[in-house]
């Protein structure tokens, strides 16, 4: 393709940066952007320097954070299955820090964010490390193996957890807020919490770039390189579970940012897992911020979650690119 990386990127920062400012300054009490400028002077307190810092920039850093995350996500899941329409949820790690979240809520009584983050993550966690344990133990471990053990084990989990929200309705009450996927009401704490395991992420998914071009030659040309299908997909699904677990935990789970921003980025810059992982730190936040912006201006009172308006949009590109494969395999 013929779109400079380069270029792609500085759009792509300028309207991260444009966003973020837009972030700070819409909410309940709308900010103008001198009173956001004037949040950003030393030594001074004011009304405005307290909303911009204490209530959302933490909200914007964490947008900013995951919708990098998640979009990464997608593109290392999408070279790791060679499917274009395979998104992070895929390996069941979603499911397994839901139903993680809901027995927190249901055994322990746990509603804030906060008190049920690491039990999100450790149930992300195990839910890749079974998926992963599944796909290994045989001697045709690949691609449509790893995904078939990541449905399997995602619609288990789904089902325990459909079970227990059936039956219990105050953790069914607390546990629908959460899955909607929201950044409302995240503070720096919980920012500071998952930011580790995020930025470990993305440079192991970074550092993928190359097996992953490798894996999408076929697993025999890839070992012609010097590439461990093995070590490869454990890597891969390493920073998966990182940039997802992380993510999920912090703000529910956020669907189809993993799956639109690779395809768009595919079509302008081409398959080299390079460059999509390399544009699409940048690009994420700008789908996930943009959501985040409409959901809390679409409504006369309160806000849409921002995982309900990705939904919107992803909802429809799934769609087509669905109808296009269908109609491909039919010519």
């Amino acid at each position: 393709m013929g779109v400079p990386v380069g270029g792609t990127v500085l759009v792509l920062g300028v309207l991260s940066v444009l966003l973020c400012l837009v972030s700070l300054a819409i909410g309940s009490h709308s900010l103008t952007l001198e009173e956001v400028a004037s949040a950003f002077v030393p030594g001074r307190t004011t009304v405005a320097s307290v909303i911009v810092w204490q209530l959302r920039m933490p909200r914007t850093v964490l947008a900013v954070m995951v919708g990098a995350a998640l979009a990464v996500a997608g593109v290392v899941m999408q070279g790791l299955t060679r499917n274009p329409l395979a998104e992070p949820g895929i390996l069941g790690i979603n499911a397994g820090a839901s139903l993680s979240v809901v027995l927190s809520m249901s055994l322990l009584g746990l509603t804030d964010v906060s008190d049920f983050l690491w039990f999100a993550f450790a149930g992300a966690a195990l839910a890749a490390f079974l998926v992963h344990l599944m796909s290994v133990r045989s001697a045709d471990a690949g691609p449509a193996r790893l995904v078939l053990a990541g449905v399997a084990l995602g619609a288990s989990l789904r089902s325990i957890t459909g079970t227990i929200t059936m039956y219990d309705s105050v953790t069914f009450d607390s546990y629908r807020f959460w899955v909607l996927g929201s950044l409302a009401d995240r503070d720096a704490v919980l920012l500071v919490w998952v930011a580790p395991f995020l930025v470990v992420g993305l440079v192991l998914a970074l550092a993928s770039g190359l097996t992953l071009n490798a894996l999408a030659l076929g697993e025999e040309q890839a070992k012609a390189l010097g590439v461990s299908p093995r070590r490869a997909r454990a890597l891969a699904l390493t920073s998966i579970t990182l940039l997802c677990g992380a993510s999920t935990a912090a703000v529910g789970p956020i669907s189809f940012v993993g799956l639109v921003v690779p395809q768009v980025l595919r079509l302008a810059l081409g398959a080299d897992q390079r460059r999509l992982l390399a544009v699409s730190v940048v690009a994420g936040p700008v789908l996930l911020l943009a959501a985040d912006v409409v959901g809390r201006v679409i409504l006369d009172s309160g806000e849409m979650e921002a995982g309900v308006v990705t939904a919107f949009i992803g909802a429809p590109v799934l769609l087509v690119m669905v109808i296009q494969r269908m109609g491909v395999r039919g010519r």
